[in-house]
Order: C-alpha cells, then sequence, then structure tokens
C-alpha cells in the first residue's frame, strides 16, 4: 500500500459560523479539496481526456467528533475502503495538526460515469489498479 495522501488545512475565520467553531458546511469543503488532491496524485485528468471517465459524487457523510476554530491547522488523510465494478468509496479523517486528535470523519461515494454517453460506466482497469495501491483493509465489527 502506498502512504497516504495527506492535505493541510489551515481554518480560517470565514469558515467559523456564530458559535465560533468551524461551520458544518465547511468540512465538506475540506474532504471535497483532499478528494481533488487525491485524484490529481492519481492522474485521473487522462482518463477523462481519453475515455471520458469520471468520478460523479453520488453522496458524503461527516461525524463531527471535537471542535475546531479559526486558525487551527488540520491534517485530512484520504484513502480507499472499498473498489466496486463502478464506484468508489473513500474514507477521510480529520485530525488537528498539533494534537493529532482526530476530529471528524468522512466518507464519500463516487461513481465513474461517461459524460458524452451520459452513463454510469465500470472504472477502468488500468485506474484499478493505481487505486487498490490506496486501499486498507478495514476490520470486520
Amino acid at each position: 500500500m502506498k502512504s497516504i495522501p495527506e492535505v493541510e488545512i489551515f481554518v480560517r475565520f470565514c469558515e467559523t459560523d456564530a458559535a465560533g467553531h468551524v461551520n458544518n458546511t465547511s468540512y465538506f469543503l475540506y474532504i471535497e479539496e483532499a478528494r481533488t488532491k487525491f485524484f490529481d496524485i492519481l492522474g485521473t485528468d487522462e482518463y477523462k481526456k481519453k475515455l471520458d471517465f469520471y468520478f460523479l459524487v453520488a453522496s458524503v457523510q461527516c461525524d463531527f467528533l471535537k471542535q475546531v476554530f479559526a486558525k487551527q491547522k488540520l491534517i485530512l488523510t484520504t484513502r480507499v475502503s472499498k473498489i466496486g465494478t463502478k464506484s468508489l468509496h473513500l474514507e477521510h479523517i480529520l485530525k488537528l495538526a498539533k494534537t493529532g486528535e482526530t476530529v471528524a470523519k468522512g466518507s464519500s461515494v463516487l461513481v465513474g460515469f461517461n459524460i458524452k454517453k451520459q452513463l454510469s460506466v465500470p472504472i477502468p482497469n488500468e485506474l484499478r489498479v493505481c487505486l487498490e495501491q490506496y486501499t486498507v483493509c478495514i476490520p470486520i465489527q
């Protein structure tokens, strides 16, 4: 397994709410940033050009475990938890950079899609091999 990509996030004041902590909607922006950078590492732009293959977001969820405030730094890791025929499941962990404490956990489900045909399509085998390098075994609970 390759090392899990990390994204450092500096929490800006505009991402907080009236209670002074990070607004729940901001976490989804953080997850999007991490997902985008993860796909940059994989080089998925080539699949868009050659095969009209895209990943479309089907679902995103986030569990908020601890409050986060402006000026704190977060480390967000993204890893593959499941690869289906046409879908991909990602797991996102947000931790405080200073302490390593987990503040939120999220997940995303993405579906392979051909823009020209407007149809869901299988994940190309070449891409599947790349994704498998970032897959982690999650113990059955």
